[in-house]
């Protein structure tokens, strides 16, 4: 027997034996958890089923990743599809965005946006950017933006550092405004120099004193800075109407808890509601009393299922004079958000935009009171098309939250309230946000708008009118789902104004 032949025949000797004792601990393992499966309660499938019981919580946890990747069509995904995303991302990335071979959405889909095309489309040379429009004219200092999109309210305790350093200095590059979310104005948002709406929650964070009211002194040195542009009191949020904020204690961070004004490492939940405003005269003495601190254009944002409310808040404007009305009205959609929230509430609770709008949009138009209170439409508006239609029911301005995190490299992977977003958008772990660059992400979302303001622009030189704003109802027809359309002037009539202030 050579030398050679004995190393073979240790090293075989060897790996037998290595072979054995990891086989030996496999099964022992393998019978550790039988034991303990057999002998809880908890859980009937691994108590009937051992060991292989286990598997069940396994493939429902990679469920979510093997739809995404391998199973689901384009256009099936919820809450946004893989077509919307891809056109979101390559946006954002300044590549090619077009499609071939035909559409891949299904056309005829009950609710579905089917713009007019004129018989004649504009020439290049006829058409024009947005037109300007200006918020609360009678401010100490009105704000004038010609934007069709804004970045939506999402906090600085939601997304993370390095996400909302990219939407500040993004905003700036593209020319829009950057609502800070209900969590309080940090560094992060100024660092970019863009215009800012400061958000105003029922927890009054980073304007509260220490019961939870209004710090008039930390309002007013916010409201100073001229990057803020216009306040927003949030009323309710679309993922949790009647619900506030939610803040898991292991988002809190020191920073976060110093903005905010909140103990570190607690879950943040804000109130339901205002303590201050439980009714119409409250909300407009509220409003009028911010507008009064700031100098600046005061709005508020709310979830809308009824009209009724409203039709009373006109009522009381036209009592007291226009002057005194809310500069604008966020219409949030219904169909959910950024932000953690309990499912009976994001699934089930409020309207979405598309009824929502149009209704808020007309019982305005009947007082009288359209020219004077501006209407921003939010929710799920992530593309064109989307946008396009919110200007056809009757909006001033659009608002993105989604539409912007998929462009800051969103995957949709679900997990926005752990902390364990693997993209470092909604995360505060160091690691994960190692990957998010603040100056390439800004340019994407340059590159965003940019391709939103493009494609928006593209339907309505289609329907005829040279720019986004000039888009109305009779450009566009809902298909029933029968295989027809209706006009949405004649499923939203247009109202006409019914009620004036009259001057004694």
């Amino acid at each position: 027997m050579n030398i050679l032949s004995l190393f073979t025949m240790k090293g075989m000797a060897v790996l037998s034996t290595i072979f054995v004792m990891v086989v030996g601990l496999v099964l022992l393992a393998l019978i550790i958890l039988f034991v303990i499966d057999v002998t809880q309660r908890k859980d009937a499938v691994r108590h009937n089923f051992p060991v292989i019981g286990r598997f069940r919580g396994l493939f429902i946890h990679l469920g979510e990743f093997f739809r995404q990747y391998f199973f689901a069509m384009d256009r099936e995904e919820m809450p946004f599809n893989r077509a919307e995303r891809r056109w979101v991302t390559q946006s954002a990335a300044g590549i090619d965005n077009t499609v071939a071979f035909g559409s891949t959405r299904n056309l005829t889909a009950p609710g579905m946006p089917i713009f007019v095309n004129a018989p004649f489309a504009l020439l290049d040379e006829e058409t024009s950017e947005a037109a300007p429009i200006l918020f609360g004219p009678y401010s100490k200092t009105p704000y004038e933006t010609s934007a069709i999109i804004g970045i939506s309210a999402m906090s600085f305790g939601a997304l993370s550092r390095p996400a909302i350093r990219a939407l500040s200095r993004g905003a700036k590059l593209a020319g829009i405004y950057l609502n800070t979310g209900e969590g309080g104005l940090s560094p992060h948002h100024l660092e970019g120099d863009c215009d800012i709406i400061f958000q105003i929650g029922t927890a009054k964070y980073g304007v509260r004193n220490e019961d939870g009211s209004l710090d008039e002194n930390k309002l007013r040195a916010i409201t100073e800075r001229p990057q803020i542009k216009m306040l927003e009191l949030k009323l309710s949020q679309g993922a949790k109407p009647g619900k506030g904020g939610i803040l898991p204690g292991v988002k809190v961070t020191n920073e976060i808890s110093k903005i905010r004004g909140i103990p570190a490492g607690k879950s943040s939940i804000s109130p339901n509601r205002h303590p201050e405003i439980s009714n119409n005269n409250e909300l407009l003495d509220f409003i009028n009393h911010l507008q009064e601190l700031s100098g600046k254009p005061v709005g508020f944002k709310m979830v809308i299922s009824d009209c009724g409310w409203l039709e009373e808040l006109c009522e009381l404007i036209l009592a007291r004079d226009e002057q005194f009305a809310p500069d604008f009205i966020t219409v949030d959609g219904g169909d959910g958000g950024t932000g953690a929230a309990p499912m009976p509430l994001m699934d089930n609770v409020g309207l979405t935009v598309r009824e929502a709008l149009p209704a808020v949009v007309d019982v305005l138009t009947r007082y009288g009171l359209r020219p004077r209170i501006r209407v921003i439409a939010s929710g799920k508006l992530i593309t064109p098309a989307e946008v396009a239609y919110a200007y056809c029911a009757g909006a001033d301005m659009v608002n993105g939250a989604r539409g912007f995190m998929f462009a800051l490299g969103c995957i949709q992977a679900l997990k926005c309230n752990r902390n364990t977003c693997p993209t470092g958008i909604t995360t505060h772990k160091t690691r994960l946000q190692s990957g998010l660059d603040p100056l390439d992400k800004a340019v994407k979302i340059k590159n965003y708008v940019g391709k939103i303001r493009y494609g928006t622009g593209l339907i309505a030189h289609s329907c005829g009118v040279r720019e986004p704003r000039a888009l109305q109802r009779n450009h566009c027809r809902i298909a029933l789902g029968n295989g027809r359309s209706q006009p949405l002037h004649q499923i939203y009539p247009p109202a006409l104004p019914e009620r004036q202030k009259v001057n004694s």
